[in-house]
């Protein structure tokens, strides 16, 4: 089979899902193409594979091309972990709503971060699936690491008929977590959890039969429990169900406890994921300077390592096999979570093997639960708009919807931050090119302004009237 990694001078993450694809047994005799824009990394990636595949006696093939097209070309898998713009761009992500109040973690998903991230990437993936269309083999599957994830697959299911599925590690890591809270080993929790990505809910938890919930939730009111996930914990018990993402992203997603320096002070102050400012723009802005001194893989050992969390090679060995493998996946809902809406992505329980992709349907989600969701479903639906149709309103429309931002900014700030943002990042917004928001200037209103003559509200209306209550 043949194996195209789009976005491989990704040097961490490449190098992990190499390691795994490498050490899996069906995967033998595997032709990798590494395929990025920067040859540097990219050569360096390819040099390494190589140097694991000799040391560890794997039968496969490697090689590395700065052509998207020729990486695909005859692909049975397309792996996609593009990062258009790169910290630099990230920068603007985060800094520049920062000035406006809006305080973000990770920014990669959600707020005027996950936004901007969507309109540089969501294009990149919308040409992929076209390039699958015409050059790779029939049925080749499209695994997605790029976020915003849950915009990014949306936008797929719109744009294309290409098989796809989003992968993130935050269900496998949340039940670590879980695991530890209730003392019961990882691979014998029964779970259902289904959602959005990033925020999916433990709808069910058991172990040989028995409902852990009330014991996991016993440990989480404990003081030494719950100052490591304040967030998700605090929301689990106003909304009944467990979030399968970390307090720093959760607290980005809803309006309650990044909006104002109490809400910062009291459930934000873990360091880095835990809820630090800019945590994520800082790890990424640390690791980039670090190894464009030095170059990591240099001091890296070649030898294999028992495979990662991550849900690639275990998705490739069942469809090698057929052996059934279940994972948490990202999908087109069609119909699989009923009570969101149809062609957005949600992340559901996945089944594949020899025959491809079987989600499951979840059915209704409960109410407050969808309600959340939908909260962020409603910016995702506009920013695939703005990012696939290039209308500079439908991005403001975006940013203006989100629940953080929302609860940080007026109207007007939300223009101008996102104008600002826009021409910060341009180069990398080709399907803007020509294209602005409308001016809407700020209406100064004197305090000795004469109405005009017309009929008022009548709330307004009982006010003038009766005056203010000072006047009274």
């Amino acid at each position: 089979m043949k194996i195209a990694m789009i976005g491989a001078g990704s040097i961490v993450f490449a190098k992990t899902l190499l390691n795994d694809m490498l050490a899996t047994p069906a995967l033998s005799g595997a032709t990798y193409a590494l395929m990025s824009p920067t040859e540097s990394k990219l050569r360096r990636m390819e040099d390494f594979t190589r140097k694991m595949i000799r040391e560890n006696g794997v039968d496969a093939e490697v090689y590395s091309t700065t052509n998207r097209q020729d990486a695909i070309r005859e692909a049975d898998y397309v792996i996609c972990m593009v990062n258009v713009g790169g910290a630099k761009a990230f920068q603007c992500d985060y800094e520049i709503p920062f000035k406006y109040g809006v305080d973000q973690c990770i920014g990669d998903s959600l707020g005027p971060g996950g936004v901007m991230r969507g309109l540089r990437s969501i294009p990149v993936l919308a040409d992929m699936a076209k390039d699958m269309d015409a050059l790779a083999k029939p049925g080749a599957l499209l695994l997605n690491y790029t976020n915003p994830m849950a915009a990014c697959c949306y936008a797929l299911g719109k744009v294309s008929n290409v098989p796809f599925i989003g992968l993130c590690h935050g269900v496998q890591t949340t039940l670590d977590l879980i695991s530890g809270y209730v003392g019961v080993p990882k691979h014998e929790i029964d779970y259902i959890a289904a959602g959005i990505n990033h925020m999916g809910w433990f709808l069910k938890l058991e172990h040989k039969g028995k409902n852990i919930y009330p014991i996991f939730k016993s440990k989480c009111e404990l003081p030494e429990y719950y100052v490591n996930e304040k967030v998700r914990i605090e929301v689990m018990r106003h909304f009944g169900y467990f979030m399968t993402e970390s307090t720093g992203h959760l607290s980005e997603y809803i309006p309650w406890f990044r909006s104002h320096k109490r809400s910062m002070e009291q459930y934000c102050d873990e360091p880095a994921f835990g809820g630090e400012s800019g945590a994520y723009y800082k790890w990424t802005k640390l690791i980039d300077e670090k190894y464009s001194r030095v170059d990591y893989l240099e001091y890296e050992s070649p030898k294999l390592e028992p495979r990662s969390a991550e849900y690639c090679s275990y998705i490739l060995e069942a469809a090698a096999t057929g052996n059934p493998f279940r994972l948490q996946g990202n999908v087109k809902n069609e119909g699989y979570i009923t009570n969101l809406p149809q062609g957005c992505c949600v992340e559901v329980p996945v089944y594949v093997d020899r025959e491809g992709l079987h989600p499951l349907r979840v059915g209704d989600l409960p109410l407050q639960c969808a309600a959340l969701n939908q909260s962020n479903v409603t910016v995702q639906t506009l920013m695939v708009d703005a990012a696939l149709n290039g209308d500079p309103e439908r991005v403001m429309h975006s940013i203006a919807m989100d629940p953080l931002t929302t609860a940080c900014c007026t109207l007007s700030e939300i223009r101008e931050m996102t104008s600002e943002l826009m021409t910060a990042e341009k180069e990398w917004l080709p399907q803007f090119v020509g294209k602005s928001l409308k001016p809407v200037p700020v209406i100064s209103v004197p305090k000795d302004i004469k109405r005009a003559d017309v009929p008022l509200d009548p709330a307004l209306a009982i006010g003038k009237r009766f005056g203010t209550l000072a006047e009274r």
